[in-house]
């Protein structure tokens, strides 16, 4: 084992309740930082006898339900706005908010249990808890499960392979510089193609839009437009305000009630 690697484990031993209660309320706040490693090199050191097995649990638990219920009270307050935002600086907007909020829908509570599982729910779960205007006490009963679930997980993987995640850990340190270019280069590649994929979907779907602008002078002008309002259910809940003239119909019962929307006018389509 080399300086570094040694530097790094007296590090994590001496500040390593800090770093953990931290690092996953850091990340559970929204900040780019991933926990898992955390909690793998913690339970890593709880199967060395460095940490508490115990202590090092209760304090990712903690920390992950209380940023969780930060989430829930701005969700109860800012309703689907905070959905909106969180999904629009996601790599993958135009599929998050629907994803989060089918899912979220139909589990209700349950949902909780696995989120954190689940890239962009994870982020999104306790803010439509708060959507949802879900009890305080129901949402921490759950939200606890599914934190406890979620840090057992990986601090139990690393309490069980301690062994080899400290030589990986060991091997890893003799690339030095090197290992952090290659992740910065795999993190930076995987962003441009979800950029890349994001534009393209543009590109295909520009001519078939139409700008608020626009559409308002269409209506101005009395135009015939069928005008159909797919928003969810849960952000039609939160904000139930609609254009003018417009069909509210979720985006799910499409294709059972494709046939209700006329083909002899202009059609328009709006989500979040």
């Amino acid at each position: 084992m080399n300086e570094t690697t040694s530097e790094t484990i007296a590090f994590l031993i001496r500040h390593g309740y800090t770093v953990i209660f931290a690092w996953v309320f850091a990340e559970q706040i929204g900040l780019p930082l991933p926990a898992i490693p955390v909690l793998l090199a913690a339970g890593a050191l709880a199967g060395n006898g460095k940490l508490s097995l115990a202590l090092v649990v209760l304090l990712a638990v903690v920390a992950s339900v209380m940023s969780d219920t930060i989430w829930y009270q701005i969700g109860r307050r800012r309703g689907g706005k905070v959905l909106n935002f969180l999904c629009r600086i996601s790599l993958e907007p135009d599929s998050c908010v629907r994803r989060t909020e089918a899912t979220f829908s139909k589990h209700g509570a349950k949902s909780l249990l696995v989120a954190k599982f689940v890239p962009g729910l994870n982020t999104a779960a306790p803010p439509l808890a708060g959507v949802f205007h879900m009890r305080l006490s129901r949402f921490l009963l759950f939200d606890s499960a599914g934190s406890f679930i979620w840090a057992g997980v990986f601090i139990g993987l690393g309490y069980l392979f301690a062994d080899q995640i400290e030589s990986l850990a060991a091997r890893a340190s003799e690339l030095g510089g090197w290992l952090l270019v290659l992740t910065v280069a795999g993190l930076a590649c995987y962003i441009g193609w979800k950029y890349f994929q994001r534009q393209r979907f543009l590109h295909q779907l520009r001519i078939s839009r139409i700008t608020p602008e626009a559409l308002r002078a269409k209506i101005d002008a009395g135009e015939d437009l069928v005008i159909v309002d797919l928003r969810h259910s849960v952000e039609f809940e939160a904000e139930p305000v609609v254009i003018p003239g417009a069909h509210h119909l979720d985006a799910e019962e499409i294709e059972a009630h494709h046939d209700a929307i006329p083909r002899d006018r202009d059609v328009v389509l709006y989500c979040s």
